[in-house]
């Protein structure tokens, strides 16, 4: 685990465009001259090899079926999980559920033991239904791969940040980590070698979050993706979207 002094991060909000494709912004963008890191085995790493390697994981991450479990801050807990064929993905936490489908996009709210769905037509990019479901989950102020991929990119591109990497478990996961340490603030992630978010510690909006990966499986349950029994339901879709 990394541990960070108190800061605060300002996130960028979550993009449809390929995790990736942000990492060779970085690669493009930076400089030899001070850009280089020292691992765990003492190798010398650039800063664009670090993010690269993990927005390739995340970015890869999108099409794979499995289910991850968090601890959030204060010790709530929250799912992440994917399936294929068809893509589906959901996000999943005490107040509420975000999921995505090839016939919906479903926001559910909790409240007073009762939950309200919502259902709005399915994602544009039904190939990756996750990129919504990290979108709107970014909105509830929830951390998402994008958002912690933003942040490292941000990070890497100030010549003022000493970033350090490292390898560690996490639920019986071999991961990395980077620790990111600047003038103004502080942030520590780590990405499983499958792909999944393993951790993160810093500040979205002005307030401290963290979130640790405590279960990992390569399975989905299918009753994820569904609505949650009992809900109330309100269906947006177009006529045409249900035909």
């Amino acid at each position: 685990m990394y541990s960070t002094r108190s800061a605060t991060l300002v996130a960028m909000s979550a993009t449809s465009t390929p995790l990736r494709l942000l990492a060779a912004l970085v690669v493009t963008s930076l400089t030899v001259t001070g850009c280089q890191s020292l691992d765990d085995a003492g190798r010398v790493v650039g800063r664009a090899d670090l993010v690269n390697d993990l927005a390739s994981r995340l970015d890869e991450a999108l099409t794979r079926t499995y289910t991850a479990d968090y601890r959030l801050s204060a010790g709530q807990t929250a799912t992440i999980a994917q399936a294929q064929e068809p893509a589906r993905a959901t996000y999943d936490w005490s107040a509420g559920r975000l999921t995505a489908t090839e016939d919906a996009t479903t926001r559910c709210e909790t409240a007073d033991g009762q939950t309200a769905c919502t259902l709005d037509p399915p994602p544009a990019n039904t190939a990756k239904p996750a990129v919504a479901v990290f979108a709107a989950a970014r909105g509830e102020g929830l951390v998402t791969p994008p958002v912690v991929m933003n942040l490292l990119t941000a990070a890497a591109l100030d010549p003022e940040a000493t970033i350090t990497s490292g390898n560690t478990t996490l639920a019986g996961r071999q991961a990395t980590c980077v620790e990111i340490r600047r003038p103004a603030d502080d942030l520590a992630a780590c990405v499983t070698a499958e792909g999944a978010l393993g951790s993160f510690t810093g500040s979205l909006g002005g307030e401290p979050v963290t979130i640790t990966l405590t279960g990992y499986r390569e399975t989905a349950d299918r009753t994820m993706f569904e609505l949650p029994a009992d809900s109330d339901v309100v269906d947006r879709r177009p006529v045409q979207a249900l035909s």
